[in-house]
């Protein structure tokens, strides 16, 4: 059985922007639902582009949302999360969508219009990694500067 090690916020943002993809939960009439999406981090927000009638564009909006990115080895028994909470809102405004694209553009795998930009920014940021005397973002297979 291995260690769990909470993580501190600086390596917690930089495995978050690290990623590609995680998942977002969130609830809606018919109870808790959790989306996976294709992200970017533009300054201390999560970027999300969803269709505007989806799940997640129809009870996003405004909403407090919890988002997660993982990794685990799973021949080794270790691996690292982290979760960020906060509320969405959609992003409207043509200079800070400009900046999002030019940045960083958060790309879809789904196919259909994904036209709805949502941004979380997280008002709280946590993260812990399984397993001792290894450093998570050493293995990130993706490392960007933003």
């Amino acid at each position: 059985m291995q260690e769990s090690v909470d993580l501190g916020p600086e390596q917690c943002t930089l495995l978050l922007g690290a990623g590609i993809t995680g998942r977002v939960a969130l609830s809606s009439p018919d109870g808790p639902h959790i989306v996976p999406v294709n992200y970017s981090v533009v300054g201390e927000a999560v970027i999300m582009r969803t269709s505007p009638y989806s799940v997640l564009g129809t009870y996003g909006r405004g909403s407090m949302l919890a988002f997660e990115v993982d990794w685990f080895d799973h021949e080794r028994w270790r691996g690292w999360s982290v979760v960020v909470r906060g509320r969405a809102n959609v992003v409207t405004d043509p200079l800070e969508l400009d900046r999002i694209r030019t940045t960083w553009d958060p790309q879809p795998w789904a196919a259909g219009a994904r036209n709805l930009y949502l941004r979380l920014h997280w008002s709280e940021i946590s993260g812990r990694q399984i397993g001792v005397g290894w450093d998570p973002v050493e293995t990130l297979p993706v490392r960007r500067a933003v």
